[in-house]
């Protein structure tokens, strides 16, 4: 059975502030900018404002956004867990929270300074112990090493490259492409900064196989949506972005990018469950996609998403991201904006975003024909995803 918001429901509105390493503000003053923004693509004033989804690892309360913006009333609020995992899971339930009528207009956003405050890639050496689940299972893992993300995902890229030969240079070619893609892109804080597989070949190692090209920026900024019903959205004064399919998923014996004891640790269970979802959703598949944006925190983990979609098979996602397959005029381009790595990090929403302009034909680099666009949230944790088109 398909998701009833499916097809039905759209984002109407985007908004975003710069992306930089030092916003010199609130993650609050972030919040309202970036939400003030959408709210006016979206031809809105803040009163009509019901609805706000979010992270929960998003330090800015519903109701101080609400105040600030000038939202009177709010019928549906609510928050979803994981991290970047989360990314196309609040316009999941955004989506179901406007079509089952819980909300009319709903709020979509992500703020901080992960850059200029709490940056998330320094690990978790100094949090505190307690009894709860979450710090017990860091208990087990930390003490031995395992303290940063770039260490969790480390462990993956490793199995990766042993069980189907990869190399450093074959996740090389995302960053390449991410960077080449993000040269062009005004927004993008690596705007005219491209880089050669040498360069990144010979960038310094952050835990082996990862080099500090392969990880993504930490970065300060906000990304924002408005997302209603689709008979709404059409009398909005954007192209409306259908949300034609949008979908969550948590594998067997799922972990927090530690899913080391499964049978096998090369692909990303959880983002094929996402993936089965979307195509029983939209009766499409791999070869309908025009473009992708695909959750890059770490370059390694972009070529498993590849495979768990059927935009190749299991073992050849090496071979997928070769010979400028992924960048624009190839068979797939990823991450027209640059994506995490040389646009920004906003915890995926700046690439849900990308997705919206790919639709409207508004993006830097936009690519032609681009009607059914595919977009992915944070890997190695509980995920979710989403396809944006426009409608018929």
């Amino acid at each position: 059975m398909s998701m009833e918001f499916a097809g039905k429901t759209a984002i109407a509105g985007i908004g975003a502030t710069e992306f930089s390493k030092h916003s010199g503000r609130s993650t609050l003053r972030l919040a309202i900018e970036c939400a003030d923004a959408a709210i006016r693509d979206a031809g809105l004033e803040p009163h009509q404002i019901d609805g706000m989804v979010n992270f929960t690892v998003e330090e800015n309360p519903e109701i101080e956004v609400a105040r600030n913006l000038g939202i009177k009333e709010l019928t549906h609020f609510s928050r979803i867990h994981h991290s970047g995992g989360a990314a196309c899971a609040t316009i999941h339930q955004a989506a179901m929270a406007v079509n089952s009528g819980a909300c009319n207009y709903c709020l979509v956003f992500r703020a901080f300074n992960e850059r200029s405050e709490t940056r998330f890639g320094t690990g978790v050496q100094d949090r505190g112990s307690s009894a709860s689940p979450v710090d017990v299972d860091f208990g087990w893992s930390s003490p031995f090493g395992l303290l940063t993300p770039a260490s969790w995902v480390a462990m993956f890229a490793r199995r990766y490259m042993h069980e189907y030969g990869a190399t450093s240079e074959d996740f090389g070619h995302v960053a390449v492409a991410d960077r080449k893609h993000a040269a062009t892109n005004p927004k993008a804080f690596f705007y005219g900064k491209p880089i050669t597989l040498k360069e990144h070949q010979e960038s310094r190692w952050i835990v082996k196989p990862l080099h500090l090209l392969d990880c993504c920026q930490e970065s300060d900024g906000g990304q924002a949506f408005i997302v209603t019903t689709l008979e709404r959205a059409k009398d909005m004064p954007q192209p409306p972005a259908v949300i034609a399919a949008a979908a969550m998923g948590s594998g067997e014996d799922q972990q927090m990018m530690k899913s080391y004891y499964r049978d096998e640790i090369t692909g990303i269970p959880e983002m094929g469950i996402v993936a089965k979802q979307l195509w029983r959703d939209t009766g499409l598949g791999p070869d309908d996609i025009q473009t992708a944006v695909i959750y890059d925190h770490f370059t390694p983990l972009v070529l498993p998403q590849l495979e768990e979609f059927g935009f190749c098979k299991t073992g050849e996602g090496k071979d997928f991201v070769k010979d400028g397959n992924i960048e624009m005029g190839g068979r797939l381009p990823v991450n027209p904006n640059g994506g995490q790595l040389g646009e920004a990090y906003i915890h995926g929403l700046n690439g849900i975003a990308e997705g919206v302009r790919q639709v409207r034909g508004s993006a830097v680099n936009q690519v032609p024909d681009a009607e059914n666009v595919l977009v992915t949230a944070g890997t190695a944790v509980p995920t979710s995803a989403l396809i944006l088109n426009r409608g018929n």
